[in-house]
């Protein structure tokens, strides 16, 4: 049985490992002292904060394997030397009525739409994907719209 690679960037890669070690020291260690705290409150049959503690240590731990695994199985992607959009780009989009859009295109677990990353594998990350400063694309919206757009930055 083959494993499933999980392409990222070494800044992802790293972020992860950092919020691992987050996990399993400080994280822990706060749930731990809530427990203990609601452990000498008393009877634990009727103890909604232990019950709220026993949640998050579950919700920790599940989350400490989820990280794990994909720490595993990650395929770090490096840089495209010849200036080609790929994992890890920034790149900066020019729409038909002048508006710039930056984004970053990452791996599928990297994704952050708030922050303008977005993954490789989104309709948007397969349309850049290959591109240089000054290729053209085009998009179809959600009501069927096309929109081109231009390639004004890549940088890594």
């Amino acid at each position: 049985m083959t494993k499933e690679r999980i392409p990222m960037t070494q800044r992802g890669y790293d972020k992860l490992q950092e919020t691992l070690r987050h996990l399993k020291t400080t994280r822990r260690e706060q749930i731990s002292e809530y427990m203990g705290s609601a452990i000498a409150d008393g009877d634990l049959r009727e103890s909604a904060a232990y019950d709220e503690a026993r949640m998050q240590q579950s919700e920790n731990e599940s989350r400490i394997v989820q990280i794990e695994h994909q720490l595993e199985n990650a395929q770090i992607i490096p840089e495209d030397a010849t200036g080609a959009i790929g994992l890890g780009a920034k790149v900066v989009v020019r729409d038909e009525k002048g508006k710039d859009r930056q984004f970053e295109l990452v791996g599928t677990y990297e994704v952050d739409v708030l922050k303008g990353k977005v993954s490789d594998a989104s309709p948007i990350g397969k349309a850049l994907g290959g591109k240089r400063a000054g290729d053209t694309l085009e998009l179809q919206g959600a009501k069927g719209a096309t929109t081109k757009f231009t390639v004004v930055s890549v940088e890594y």
